[in-house]
């Protein structure tokens, strides 16, 4: 589990064939140092586990089904990253509950420069709109980020300086790609509505909804 606030921008060192898949090794003082075998890390937004540490390096292993559903192949060695370790009992949750199970590929369709932010407009699939409301969670590139509009296929956020030069945001332009995840909540709260168990079903209502703690 993580919160979407980035710890470290790494730098991919190697990118390797495995298979089908990628070892992808990367230097990232801060964060090696936290890490051991086992251990999860997010790689831009995507839940990867650390295969072995050297110094300040770290590998992960990348098999064709993340590949498939994440930007994690289009690394290239030199290419900066984002990376948060898993939060732990007690630490701040400064963002929001962030799985690193990437739900889709967004990409980049409009950048407005504004006097103190930058809007971001993003493309995500369609079929990922109904998870996304205004003044909800988002997860770009493993970014916890405040949704300012959505329109038909299209989500907006608004950048504050400091994200932008101290995440991979800071290279972005138009058509690039970034890893999309949705706030779990909202695929929940869909799954008791179509499939309720023999205590619910029949009776979801937004009184029931309001009773488990969901607000419209």
């Amino acid at each position: 589990m993580f919160t979407g606030i980035i710890s470290e921008l790494g730098v991919i060192s190697d990118v390797s064939q495995m298979g089908g898949g990628i070892r992808l090794s990367i230097d990232a003082r801060e964060t090696a140092h936290k890490l051991k075998p086992g251990d999860s890390v997010a790689v831009n937004g995507v839940c990867q586990t650390v295969v072995s540490l050297s110094g300040t390096t770290f590998t992960v292993e990348t098999v064709e089904e993340t590949l498939s559903k994440t930007t994690l192949g289009t690394l290239r060695p030199g290419g900066r990253i984002n990376l948060e370790s898993p939060v732990r009992v007690g630490d701040p949750l400064g963002g929001h509950f962030v799985q690193g199970h990437v739900d889709g590929i967004g990409v980049v369709r409009s950048l407005v420069p504004l006097a103190s932010s930058t809007l971001v407009e993003v493309e995500i699939p369609k079929s990922l709109i109904r998870y996304v409301v205004p003044v909800g969670s988002i997860a770009l590139d493993g970014i916890s980020l405040t949704v300012a509009s959505v329109r038909e296929d299209r989500v907006v956020v608004s950048i504050i300086p400091h994200t932008m030069k101290h995440t991979t945001l800071s290279g972005i332009d138009v058509g690039s790609k970034v890893n999309v995840e949705c706030d779990m909540l909202g695929k929940y709260v869909e799954r008791f509505v179509q499939q309720p168990d023999a205590t619910t079903r029949g009776r979801i209502s937004e009184e029931l909804l309001r009773k488990w703690g969901y607000e419209p």
